[in-house]
């Protein structure tokens, strides 16, 4: 140890609260944003970031706060931060803290308790926050002591944004939060610990390689954790040095261009027919960090049958769980890409890109809009087409319009398509709509919603209209809870119960909010009133479009079956 540092260790430290040392460490970790609503328990750390200059927005319901939050992440690849106070606060986040574990999805959830003299003893707003999440999160911690505060902060940090991401959750008493800290953190216990696996084996990588050089019937099959590592160029190098066809997850979409030829769109219940035809009848499948979910395999037994498979994940737990994986590949998605790129060759698929054009041809996505009611599939195509060049970022909710939304809304670049895949959260879209547009101030955010999924979290709509955020939201009005009334349609001989509703003037209520509003009855008015929100900058925007409440979303196959009872279109309406 030099003298310097000798004479600098010999220094009193400056001392400061818990809880402005907390602050402190949020600033110099670079957070921007906190989505937050405040409770007694939490009041330190507010009064904490009183000047700071860290932007908290003040959401009304704590769920809003977890989904804003990985609007934010999601858009930004760096984690979103959320806060809320003990007891209520603190269980409100559950939902989105689960949404974002299923989804691999950087949050960082900071949550006031009660005092310390107070744990176990049932006081005000006492909920044993840790016990609760530690099934829904990568880890967590109740903090006892005020000089561990800053440094648990740092280490969640790094926790949630490190190998395969994932929500964390820090808990601090009232009082610890109260309680006196050096202004300088240390390090925590557990805090040097190793990075993941980054690279794959060498033997591993030939043995894939030589399997994909010489498949006839390969597929591409790439899901979320494309984006979260940054690997959608080495995916598209890797399509295009051996033309092999690309077909993503929900998760997925824009990892590869939706525009590109080699694009076979989504997969899965409600993906493009030809999507999984090609999984069905594939030699090999090569799943770049995607995990085989049963809206993807259906019946698991009779899934891709001929198919061996190449998966590679940045969580080894993920590799041969679900479908066994025939040339495991563990890592990083974009260090092993750029380790495999030199040593794959193209195979000869010319006879599988004809079979795969002339299921494009026999089955495309389809709709026909016609008379004066609209289509809701339209409705999303049609602001896709106006806004494309723009190369907005959209969030979507839960249902129906969600699919709608990952059949027609092409998207060619990651970070771009933001929704609730592994939970299917209703509620998820508004939030983080206002979470994706305060990582992306200067991007157009554009919120695709449904009338039902709209009325969970629509009080977000306060919190954009007091923030001046230029989000467009769309709801697409059907008067239903569309996709349960598509199942109670096709599988309860359309017994149709408790899935009418008896919905308000989206329009008023937008405008009692302070924001913009515009109304479509008619197919006619959509592109004026799209126009219209478009050329709203200082506010929110809302659309409420009416649409035809019988529409159901094809393709689709009944949950856990197998391909062979895929419905591709509408058996109902004839295709001209």
């Amino acid at each position: 140890m030099t003298a310097q540092a000798r004479a600098h260790q010999a220094q009193p430290k400056a001392r400061t609260t818990a809880a402005r040392a907390m602050a402190d460490e949020l600033v110099a970790l670079g957070v921007t944003h906190i989505f937050g609503h405040p409770g007694g328990a939490a009041l330190p750390l507010y009064d904490a970031l009183h000047g700071s200059p860290i932007r908290h927005l003040l959401m009304r319901h704590e769920q809003g706060a977890a989904h804003a939050a990985q609007g934010f992440a999601r858009a930004t690849g760096r984690p979103g931060v959320c806060l809320a106070t003990s007891g209520p606060g603190a269980t409100n986040l559950v939902t989105g803290l689960t949404d974002a574990m299923l989804d691999s999805t950087p949050v960082v959830a900071l949550t006031a308790q009660v005092a310390t003299s107070l744990l176990g003893r049932d006081g005000f707003q006492e909920a044993d926050i840790v016990g609760m999440t530690q099934g829904i999160t990568k880890h967590n911690w109740l903090v006892l002591e005020p000089e561990d505060v800053a440094a648990t902060v740092r280490y969640a940090f790094r926790i949630a944004a490190m190998g395969r991401p994932g929500p964390v959750l820090v808990d601090v008493p009232r009082d610890v939060l109260q309680g006196e800290a050096s202004s300088e953190s240390t390090d925590c216990e557990g805090s040097n610990v190793v990075d993941v696996q980054r690279r794959a084996d060498a033997v591993s990588l030939r043995r894939a390689a030589f399997a994909i050089s010489n498949a006839r019937r390969p597929v591409l099959y790439v899901g979320g954790g494309v984006i979260s590592s940054g690997a959608s160029a080495e995916v598209r190098r890797l399509a295009h040095k051996t033309r092999i066809p690309v077909t993503t997850t929900l998760m997925g979409k824009g990892a590869f261009p939706e525009t590109d030829p080699l694009s076979l769109g989504m997969l899965g219940m409600h993906g493009t027919a030809y999507a999984n035809w090609a999984m069905h009848e594939s030699d090999l499948i090569i799943a770049l960090g995607a995990r085989f979910d049963d809206r993807i395999t259906g019946k698991l037994a009779t899934f891709a049958p001929h198919a061996k498979i190449v998966h590679l994940d940045i969580d080894p737990v993920e590799i041969g769980k679900i479908r066994k994986a025939d040339y495991p590949l563990h890592g990083d998605a974009k260090t092993v890409l750029r380790q495999l790129l030199p040593l794959v060759g193209a195979p000869h698929t010319n006879g599988w890109h004809d079979r795969i054009a002339a299921w494009k041809a026999e089955a495309p996505l389809h709709y026909e809009q016609s008379g004066d009611v609209i289509l809701p599939q339209f409705a999303i195509e049609t602001l896709w087409k106006m806004t494309r060049d723009r190369r907005p970022i959209v969030t979507t909710d839960v249902g129906q319009h969600q699919m709608w939304a990952a059949q027609f809304w092409k998207c060619d670049e990651p970070n771009a398509f933001i929704t609730s895949g592994g939970l299917g959260t209703m509620g998820f879209g508004l939030p983080a709509a206002i979470g994706a547009q305060c990582g992306m101030p200067d991007r157009l955010v554009i919120n695709l919603n449904g009338d039902g999924s709209f009325q969970q979290t629509m009080q977000a709509m306060a919190t954009a209209v007091e923030e001046n955020l230029p989000i467009k939201v769309i709801v697409l009005d059907n008067q239903n809870l569309g996709m349960v009334r598509q199942w109670q349609d096709l599988f309860y001989e359309r017994r149709f119960f408790a899935v009418e509703l008896k919905n308000p003037d989206f329009a008023k209520l937008a405008e009692a909010f302070g924001a913009a509003a515009f109304r479509v009855n008619r197919p006619e008015e959509l592109v004026p009133a799209y126009e219209a929100a478009l050329a709203v900058n200082d506010r929110p925007a809302l659309v409420h479009v009416r649409t035809d409440g019988n529409e159901n979303c094809y393709p689709m196959w009944p949950a856990g079956q197998s391909i062979d009872t895929m419905v591709v279109s509408d058996p109902r309406k004839k295709k001209s």
